[in-house]
């Protein structure tokens, strides 16, 4: 169901209600209610999560009326889905930014291939109990929601501070030429030779037994995504805050140019059931019990790139050998409502990653999962932050985290599942610090909780084992009410309350 802003209000939590438990003391209401945030020595302060999702976590995700159907017929259905697509893709957008709807009428839908929507305001419905079998042995996704990169251009505009922190919003440049409000840019953090020796990925480790597995770290930019919101002087202000320091002496930052014309709008899946068919005679062994492992089939069933604006809400999706929605170079996206059952593959690196985000300002909320590996999962040098949302896991095989190489500015909020925080070293081919400026706020189950050197991570009302990580010894994050959830319930809730309910 879509939450107006009214129903966003009603549905949280009234303060009176958590007078008994603690607060933090890094982010906590003050006299009026409001939420304050202490700032580290630097100015350093937990990021607001509430800009995560759709519309800046204020828009209600659109009603898209029907503008074509599909019905249940014998042989592939892709071509069919694909028309019918193909036919609302042409259609004119209103003035919500919609085309319209799809709607796949209630039944099974054998597919052999991917259906694809490339055109903004186009929305993928089903009815109850509409199913989308995804035949064959392709590792392909199901379900393909894309547009084309967006276009970065070097502008020149140098970014004076010598530090601008975690949090912050606004920040002077060396000329404000060609910038008004409301237009998007990149805001570049630039990072250093010196700046890797410090954080000691120039130093990893050799994976035992796998000499040369292992890749050190080169420098490499961080790009945020952002709306200008003001302009005074040489002072701009973006619409949601820096998700990891810009450092002068590590190389400073920059903003640029940001055509993102080429990308999809409003575009969505709904109400929909995803199953793979795979072969039940292929398994393998996992510490002494035999489990369906065959990888020749399909490996996604959603996969979102180059959108904004973007949503998943109510689908279920069974036996991908991947994940049930994949987000990648994508902004303000929300997943609700779904879940990710029964994945089929080897359980090894790069699989069951059940709802796995590479895209930047995302939220995921109300999920479940279950037999996956990384279930609530952040790849390499993603950009937050995105928020995961009264998310749960059951018989997982690994834990929920950022998985690998300077993911920065997630919030895992009352998710339970086991979680990790910290230096991977070896793993994979390098991950080292896979995560900086990550909050665990009333978390239940096993959570790693280490600081990487020039960042921060938090553990705040953690119910569940401390778990010092795979390598030590690692300097411990910030560790608070270890045992006890605090209030307020949830932070993203608190934040986007603050910000548009006065």
């Amino acid at each position: 169901m879509n939450l107006n802003r009214r129903e966003v209000l009603l549905s949280l939590p009234l303060a009176a209600a958590a007078q008994s438990a603690p607060h933090s003391r890094f982010v906590y209401p003050g006299p009026d209610g409001k939420l304050l945030y202490k700032p580290d020595e630097l100015g350093n302060t937990i990021p607001d999560f509430s800009y995560a999702g759709y519309g800046a976590g204020v828009a209600a995700i659109p009603q898209a009326p029907v503008k074509a159907e599909v019905a249940p017929a014998a042989g592939d259905a892709a071509a069919r889905i694909q028309d019918a697509i193909d036919r609302v893709s042409a259609m004119p957008l209103n003035e919500s930014g919609i085309r319209g709807a799809v709607l796949i009428r209630r039944g099974q839908y054998r597919t052999e291939g991917s259906v694809h929507v490339a055109a903004s305001g186009v929305v993928l419905r089903g009815e109850k109990d509409a199913v989308l079998i995804a035949a064959g042995k392709s590792q392909r996704p199901l379900i393909e929601l894309a547009g084309a990169p967006a276009a970065t251009a070097r502008s020149g505009r140098r970014i004076l501070d010598a530090y601008v922190p975690v949090g912050a919003r606004s920040f002077e440049v060396s000329t404000t030429a060609g910038l008004t409000p409301g237009r998007v840019v990149a805001v570049r953090r630039h990072s250093n030779a010196a700046w890797i020796h410090r954080i000691a990925m120039d130093r990893i480790a050799e994976r035992p037994g796998e000499p040369g597995s292992t890749r050190q770290w080169a420098p490499f930019n961080l790009d945020f995504e952002r709306t200008v919101t003001a302009i005074a002087g040489r002072r701009i202000t973006v619409d949601a805050p820096i998700a990891c320091a810009i450092e002068e002496p590590w190389g400073g930052g920059e903003v640029l140019d940001f055509d993102e014309a080429s990308r999809i709008r409003n575009v969505g899946v709904e109400n929909l059931s995803g199953i793979s068919e795979f072969d039940r005679s292929i398994t393998a062994d996992y510490r002494g019990q035999r489990y369906t492992s065959d990888e020749e089939h399909s490996w996604r069933f959603i996969a979102i790139s180059h959108a904004v604006n973007a949503w998943v809400s109510e689908v279920s999706a069974r036996c991908f050998a991947y994940a049930c929605v994949h987000v990648a170079a994508s902004r303000s996206v929300t997943i609700r409502d779904s879940e990710c059952l029964e994945p089929v593959s080897v359980i090894t690196g790069e699989r069951r990653y059940s709802f796995a985000v590479d895209g930047q300002l995302c939220l995921v909320r109300n999920c479940r999962s279950s037999l996956g590996r990384h279930d609530w999962v952040v790849g390499a040098r993603v950009c937050g932050p995105n928020v995961f949302l009264r998310c749960a896991s059951d018989r997982i095989y690994d834990s929920s985290e950022p998985h690998h190489r300077w993911s920065v500015g997630g919030l895992y909020d009352n998710v339970k599942s086991n979680i990790a925080f910290q230096d991977r070293q070896w793993m994979g081919t390098g991950h080292g610090w896979a995560g900086a400026n990550y909050v665990a706020w009333n978390c239940e189950g096993t959570l790693i909780c280490q600081n990487p050197p020039t960042a921060q991570n938090w553990a705040i009302g953690q119910i569940g084992r401390k778990d010092p990580g795979a390598f030590q010894p690692r300097p411990d994050g910030l560790w608070e009410h270890q045992g006890h959830h605090v209030t307020p319930p949830s932070l993203y809730e608190a934040q986007l309350h603050g910000r548009i309910g006065g």
